[in-house]
């Protein structure tokens, strides 16, 4: 595993958005922006099942994420890794906390009731921080 830089830790801590780029089936990249925390090395993010970036995770698990600090466009971090856990176990409290860290509200609000949380876990293996 690949350690984020002291230098760029921030941007992970704060909230700033992320870009997540998966692999369609058709081999062509596609883009989402993604809520993330920094978890014990690993770059989590959260969706429901069933989604379009949650497929593609599950069939090729190599993403890049890139965080571009609002405060200067010229200083980014770019994670490339692997999603190396999947799960629906603590998924909901996840949400939960990524909306308090975005939004300031105490939890997510579903476009659906009835959605299936997901949370995913990327283990660096390259980070370019500029």
């Amino acid at each position: 595993m690949v350690e984020i830089p002291e230098s760029h830790r921030d941007l992970l801590e704060r909230p700033v958005l992320a870009v997540l780029a998966t692999v369609m089936p058709d081999g062509t990249p596609q883009a989402s922006p993604v809520w993330v925390d920094y978890h014990e090395g690993y770059i989590r993010f959260n969706s429901a099942r069933g989604r379009r970036k949650d497929k593609n995770v599950r069939e090729r698990p190599y993403v890049s994420l890139v965080l571009v600090d609002p405060d200067n466009p010229y200083r980014y971090l770019e994670i490339r890794g692997r999603v190396v856990k999947i799960t629906e176990e603590g998924a909901r409290e996840h949400i939960d906390a990524l909306a308090g860290k975005y939004t300031g509200q105490p939890s997510f609000t579903p476009q659906d009731p009835d959605e299936v949380r997901v949370m995913y876990y990327v283990e660096p293996t390259r980070v370019i921080a500029h």
